[in-house]
């Protein structure tokens, strides 16, 4: 079992993005529903518990957040919901689960990710 955690870095600011919307799914279940509080972060994620081996869906409401920054974007946006589909892996054996940090930097026309810590 391993725990979730993400971060959401406004590009354009240059600062942590406060009140971007995040849904994380398994499969067609919604597991949390919360927003990044004034660091960027879920830290309610964490009340979802260890979560299982398998495949995730972390979705970032990044245009609604831009646009509440007062960001100009077109209609329909170029970025407007970001999806991060990834796998959490069963422990090594006898290791204990381990802790996915899931971040994203973005801006209204691109975004990246990688496995933090």
């Amino acid at each position: 079992m391993s725990t979730l955690s993400t971060h959401v870095l406004d590009l354009v600011s240059g600062k942590p993005a406060r009140g971007v919307a995040v849904t994380l799914w398994r499969g067609e279940t919604v597991l949390f529903s919360g927003v990044t509080n004034d660091d960027g972060r879920c830290p309610e994620l964490k009340e979802v518990g260890a979560l299982e081996a398998g495949a995730y869906r972390l979705e970032f409401s990044v245009a609604a957040y831009f646009r509440a920054q007062g960001v100009a974007l077109s209609e329909p946006p170029f970025l407007d919901m970001v999806p991060i589909a990834f796998g959490i892996a069963e422990p090594a054996e006898g290791a204990a689960g381990g802790h996915y940090h899931v971040p994203l930097l973005v801006s209204p026309f691109g975004f990246s990710t990688y496995r933090g810590s």
